[in-house]
Formats: C-alpha cells, sequence, structure tokens
C-alpha cells in the first residue's frame, strides 16, 4: 500500500504545484475582444435589409448617381442584401479605409448587378457583372481597390462608364470627400 500511496502523491503533487501556484508577476488574461464575443446569431450574418444609408451624389462622366453610403462593417457586410429594388441612377457605395484587393459577393441579394472598383484617386479599374444569390466572391484583379460601387445590372456599360472613368462627389475627389486628404 505504501509504493500505492507514493505513487499517488509523486502524480498528484506537481499537479497541485501547477493549478495552484501564483507568480506575483502574472497578468490577468487578456480581455476577449467585443468583436469576436457576439452572439452566435450575428456570425450568421445579416438578415433583412439595413435601412436606407445616408446618401451622397456621384458622378460618372456626365451621369448623376444617388448612392448611399456603406462605410462600418456592419453597413459594408450587409449592403444591399434582402433589397428587392434599386432605381435606375441609384446606388452604393462602399468605403474601406486603404487600398487592397477587395472580393464581392451576392449572398441575400436578389437583384442582378453590377460593381465598379475603383481606385483612392476615383479611377474605375474594372466593372464587374454579379449574380443574385451567388455566394463565391468576385476578386478585383487590382491591390488598389479603396471604394466598390454597385448599381443595377449593366448600368455602367449603359451609360457609358469604362475603366479609367473617374468618379467625384459632389464635394469634390473621393478621398478628400471621405478622408478630407
Amino acid at each position: 500500500m505504501f509504493p500505492r500511496l507514493l505513487n499517488i502523491i509523486a502524480c498528484v503533487a506537481p499537479l497541485l504545484l501547477v493549478a495552484c501556484g501564483k507568480s506575483g508577476n502574472a497578468s490577468p488574461p487578456a480581455p476577449v475582444p467585443v468583436e469576436t464575443a457576439a452572439p452566435l446569431a450575428a456570425e450568421a450574418g445579416p438578415t433583412k435589409a439595413q435601412p436606407q444609408l445616408p446618401t451622397i451624389k456621384l458622378y460618372a462622366g456626365t451621369n448623376e448617381i444617388t448612392a448611399e453610403i456603406a462605410r462600418t462593417p456592419r453597413q459594408i457586410e450587409t449592403g444591399m442584401m434582402f433589397r428587392t429594388e434599386l432605381g435606375e441612377m441609384s446606388g452604393m457605395i462602399f468605403v474601406f479605409p486603404r487600398p487592397e484587393y477587395r472580393s464581392f459577393w451576392m449572398k441575400n441579394c436578389p437583384l442582378p448587378m453590377s460593381c465598379a472598383y475603383i481606385a483612392p484617386d476615383g479611377e474605375i479599374l474594372e466593372t464587374r457583372k454579379m449574380i443574385p444569390h451567388e455566394t463565391r466572391g468576385i476578386l478585383s484583379k487590382s491591390s488598389n481597390v479603396q471604394f466598390v460601387l454597385e448599381m443595377n445590372r449593366d448600368w455602367f456599360k449603359n451609360h457609358g462608364v469604362a475603366p479609367g472613368a473617374v468618379i467625384s462627389t459632389e464635394h469634390g475627389p473621393l478621398l478628400e470627400t471621405f478622408f478630407n486628404r
């Protein structure tokens, strides 16, 4: 019995030291960031259309567009999801803090749309057709995309707005309007 008791003590003693030991220099665990502590329902993504966002007048050549501004992560994530109509000269501009590759999809979007990937200076780098409810992202060819403009399907083609055209706002260039630069 004595050897068995020694074996138990030998196995349990290190566990007690580790579990009960406390260093005076130990720092408390880092708090969990709020965005990772969101409820599971939020992780599934938006479940309804977002209310109309603030709008801005955009200009593409002689075309005047009224665009909703999606700027926060939640506004960008929701985008045009669940919307069932979009006026001919209406759209949504997605504003990002810095240029990089962008990928857009059409999850929960019943409207056929096109998008323009736009450089910081407002130049349209490329336009792409988007398929309703498609969950595969459409990756930009350039890493210099800071803005994305979504419009009705073929709007860019039908209005003569092609890569190389510059999008500006009623207040001036995109960077100046959205970032005071």
